[in-house]
């Protein structure tokens, strides 16, 4: 637990210093939405269930939960993917 907390101060300190931000630092997931039909996340550990209705990927330490309509997956690289339907809602999942 001692190194878990080294660690996190290390990474802050590095992203204060080169005014990055956090959680790109640490490698945490970064999601944006355009409106309600475009759906972009970085750092993404694959995904877990896929369907036109729900889009479940995998967020290290949490699950990221797309819903909506007409979902479709327009790309996936290692570090990215991209979404595209009619998004109704976007859930967090410990």
């Amino acid at each position: 637990m001692e190194k878990i907390k080294r660690e996190s101060k290390v990474l802050s300190g590095a992203a204060e210093l080169f005014n990055l931000p956090a959680d790109v630092v640490e490698g945490l997931p970064h999601v944006e939405m355009v409106g309600g039909g475009h759906f972009f996340m970085e750092h993404h550990r694959g995904i877990l269930s896929y369907s036109g209705e729900e889009i479940d990927i995998n967020g290290d330490k949490m699950i990221v939960r797309v819903y909506g309509q007409g979902l479709e997956l327009v790309s996936m690289t290692g570090g990215a993917l991209r979404i595209r339907g009619d998004i109704r809602r976007v859930e967090w999942v410990k």
